[in-house]
């Protein structure tokens, strides 16, 4: 088989991520509909939605592993087309216990296309000898929009929940065709052990790429309801703020590998936890509207070039392969996301919720604080 060209694996990167975002955002406006088809109680939901967690945690480990051995290609191929049977397949659960079964395949499929698709788009990075990582998690955001948009339009359209997962699915295996052939054929496959527990600078890296992921699902699952508290914002509108996140972030994405060039790994780590934390101050210091979204916006613009670089670092280190740590790293943000929310909850139970992101603001801070031990001296971005 002729090899692949680097523009056409980075176009099927692009591709991979725009699946993954696309797929995952599409269940959001399926989970109301699920919750009343089945007549379920929101405990029950929740157990529910912890399969799709459970999924992807123990898929992540299983793929860093496989790629090691047998390459990034078939992982990508099987997670990619299995991952649009699993969306469209949701509907079709007749019962609770089928739709937790469904769920974690959904879960796994999208764990497994998330390791396998940072490492192939590391290993272009690689090639290209330029950064693309931030890029191509832009990607994955946009997908997030263009998913949750495309099925909630369709459902707007009395269209049945099972023809609109057929479709947006069907969505996602063209774009899998398109990508297929342009994977690389070589991606990640070197041998050696398929297991390792993560250590040195690859377990540092897992924790704060956890604390980003944590800052990322206390905002989607408490920011309402801090703007509330705070009485800036009427229930209706308190969403605003996560918009404004989502939003800076994108646009933050699609620029950070310019940055990440003329700045170095180093100084993007830095300068985006600076800002991310400045963000946090105006926000639970602000005493108006515009300022709290000014503040969720600068954690936005903080935050979004943090992770592409920690993975870019996980992938460059020598303490690990590269596939055993990426796993590593996705596997513990994943379980930051799953926990940490639940975690801040408790806390401001006991202290308020205001003080428990003062907490969250001060766990930030050991991303610029490990700035200079993480990346010695200025490497290239890539």
């Amino acid at each position: 088989m002729a090899p692949v060209s680097d523009a056409a694996a980075r176009l099927a990167t692009r591709v991979l991520f725009l699946v993954a975002g696309f797929g995952y955002s599409c269940w959001a406006p399926l989970i109301p509909l699920t919750k009343a088809r089945l007549g379920l109680d929101e405990h029950l939901l929740g157990l529910l939605l912890l399969c799709i967690g459970v999924g992807s945690i123990l898929a992540m480990a299983l793929t860093g592993a496989l790629a090691v051995r047998y390459g990034t290609r078939p992982l990508l191929i099987v997670s990619g087309f299995g991952f649009a049977g699993a969306l469209a397949a949701l509907p079709l659960a007749p019962s609770v216990l089928a739709l937790g079964i469904n769920l974690l395949a959904f879960g796994a499929t999208l764990g497994a296309l998330d390791v396998a698709m940072n490492m192939h788009a590391v290993e272009v990075e690689k090639r290209a000898g330029v950064a693309l990582m931030s890029g191509f998690h832009a990607l994955f955001s946009v997908g997030g929009f263009a998913g949750s948009a495309v099925m909630t339009l369709l459902l707007s359209q009395q269209l049945a929940t099972l023809s609109a997962s057929l479709l947006c699915g069907a969505v996602m295996v063209l774009a899998m065709l398109l990508a297929t052939p342009r994977i690389l054929r070589d991606g990640g496959g070197v041998g050696g052990t398929m297991f390792a527990l993560p250590r040195g600078v690859v377990l540092g890296i897992a924790l704060l790429t956890c604390i980003t992921f944590l800052v990322e699902g206390a905002l989607l699952d408490w920011g309402a309801l801090l703007l509330t508290q705070q009485g800036l914002f009427a229930l209706e509108q308190a969403g605003s703020g996560y918009i404004v996140f989502s939003i800076a972030m994108t646009i933050a994405r699609f620029s950070g590998d310019f940055v990440a060039t003329r700045l170095g790994d180093q100084r993007t780590l830095l300068v985006g936890g600076v800002i991310a934390l400045a963000g946090f101050a105006v926000l639970l210091t602000a005493v108006t509207a515009p300022l709290a979204l000014t503040g969720f916006g600068l954690i936005g613009l903080g935050c979004a070039n943090i992770v592409p670089v920690l993975f870019r670092r996980g992938a460059n280190q020598q303490v690990m392969p590269a596939g055993l740590a990426i796993a590593a790293i996705s596997t513990t943000a994943y379980a930051g996301i799953l926990v940490g929310p639940a975690c801040i909850g408790f806390i401001a139970q006991q202290v308020g919720l205001t003080h428990a992101f003062w907490l969250l603001a001060a766990l930030l801070a050991c991303v610029p604080a490990s700035a200079l031990w993480l990346v010695r001296g200025r490497p290239a971005a890539a």
